[in-house]
């Protein structure tokens, strides 16, 4: 007798959590609509912001796959051009294939070098030690276009990591505010707080995924030109001692 009256309190309080639970729901509309209505005008602003940084993030991206494209088909058909011109001698042939292909990593590292060396070759004006200066020459330009081949990317990797906590803030003001601690009086709060978290992670996770892919691919550029630049200094060796010799 004495369980079988346990059990009727304990199902009606459960009754009554459940009731008192859902008809503290049921006064928050979880659509977007209604979540949009009831936000506070701080999480609107860090809505508004995280939709334009979107819209940054997808401008950033598409820039960058485009140069990153044109550079590797550009640097495919500029290889074996200058490689050819210089196995000839012909610098000057290997200054103008090179001025064809300007998106081109490797173009604008040789450019550099190649100027660099025919400046010293042709004019005694100018001092400093042939092989060196050009040396120098390279790694000035291979940071400059590290520098281009990054533009914009640092951005993506922390794009939309603080709707997440101005969500979570808003969160625990309701709580502050209405004194209490019930799913009525942090309800707008937490739904505040899920949306900026949801939209905060849809823009937050393409942007780091494709920052790691874009920085990958720079990383695959500085090879390809420190691998330049050590052939090109290779051959300038090379072409010094032919003319000591001669």
């Amino acid at each position: 007798m004495i369980v079988a009256n346990l059990a009727t309190l304990a199902m009606t309080h459960v009754t009554s959590f459940a009731f008192w639970m859902f008809q503290d729901q049921a006064a928050v509309g979880w659509d977007p609509i209604s979540l949009w209505k009831q936000m506070s005008f701080l999480p609107k602003a860090v809505v508004v912001i995280l939709f334009i940084m979107s819209g940054w993030s997808i401008g950033v991206m598409i820039d960058r796959w485009m140069a990153f494209s044109a550079a590797r088909k550009q640097s495919r058909a500029f290889a074996p051009a200058v490689a050819g011109a210089l196995r000839e001698g012909k610098i000057d042939e290997a200054i103008r294939v090179a001025e064809r292909n300007k998106k081109s990593h490797l173009a604008k590292v040789v450019t550099a070098g190649l100027l660099e060396f025919r400046a010293h070759t042709d004019s005694s004006e100018i001092p400093g030690e042939l092989v060196e200066a050009s040396k120098r020459a390279l790694e000035r330009t291979e940071a400059i276009v590290h520098a281009e081949l990054k533009r914009g990317l640092s951005g993506l990797a922390t794009i939309g990591l603080f709707g997440t906590v101005v969500g979570i803030l808003n969160a625990f003001r309701s709580i502050s505010e209405n004194k209490a601690t019930g799913l009525g009086a942090v309800a707008g709060g937490i739904s505040e707080a899920l949306v900026t978290t949801a939209i905060g992670l849809f823009v937050a996770i393409p942007a780091v995924m494709m920052f790691n892919y874009l920085t990958s691919r720079v990383e695959a550029f500085d090879v390809e030109m420190d691998n330049s630049s050590s052939e090109l200094i290779d051959y300038f060796l090379k072409r010094k001692g032919m003319a000591r010799r001669a």
